[in-house]
């Protein structure tokens, strides 16, 4: 009669050095610290992909099926300043922003700050404006005034400044909401600016160039 079995260990239990590693990887306990470094790096490199890929994947459904988008696009070819795919560029970005426009570059996409494909379309739709703009009108991007005139034009024809966006970032108002949230944004945006001082000096440059350039609907007949 052969003696009595001992217990199974976890090691000599097949998979069970695999399903530990897993749990290690998920958790980080019992990593060294490279290991854990290398878990982060992979696991942001994967984060990196995906978003990037959804990205892509969302603009490139834009630039043919959404009506804004490919409006413009077509404005800014009939401009002689077509757009291409490639003009678009997908990356990470910090919370500050969820796009922009280089007149160098073309447009930022920031491939992880869209919560949802509708938000994209407004940040391209917002972005194709200042493109325009720059094209038609040859904006001076270091002259204040020019800024904030594209600017107040990019709130407020994108789409932006709907009552559902302003719902959610918790501003609304029964009467000239629209216009409030376009000076509001407008304002933001040439805050940013370098030669930009402090808050007065953007709501000085929007308020001179307001009245003209609220009223500016071009390409659109009327307010998107």
């Amino acid at each position: 009669m052969s003696g009595p079995s001992s217990a199974p260990t976890p090691d000599s239990v097949p998979g069970f050095e695999s399903w530990r590693r897993s749990l290690a990887q998920f958790t980080g306990m019992g990593l060294s610290d490279e290991e854990r470094l290398l878990r982060d790096t992979e696991a942001e490199r994967q984060q990196l992909e995906k978003d990037w890929t959804k990205c892509e994947r969302w603009k490139k459904d834009l630039m043919t099926k959404s009506p804004i988008i490919t409006f413009m696009l077509k404005h800014l070819e009939m401009a002689g300043c077509a757009f291409p795919s490639s003009a678009m560029q997908c990356h990470p970005c910090d919370a500050t922003r969820a796009g922009g426009f280089s007149p160098e570059h073309g447009i930022l996409l920031c491939q992880n700050r869209f919560m949802h494909r509708k938000h994209m379309e407004d940040t391209i739709a917002h972005e194709l404006i200042h493109a325009f703009d720059h094209c038609r009108f040859k904006v001076d991007w270091m002259n204040l005034r020019h800024h904030a005139c594209t600017e107040i034009r990019a709130a407020n024809l994108s789409g932006d400044c709907r009552f559902s966006r302003e719902f959610k970032r918790g501003y609304w108002a029964f009467s000239k909401q629209h216009q409030t949230c376009v000076k509001r944004r407008a304002t933001l945006s040439v805050m940013a600016h370098p030669n930009c001082e402090n808050e007065a000096m953007a709501e000085k440059a929007v308020n001179e160039v307001w009245d003209s350039c609220f009223q500016d609907t071009r390409p659109f007949d009327d307010i998107y």
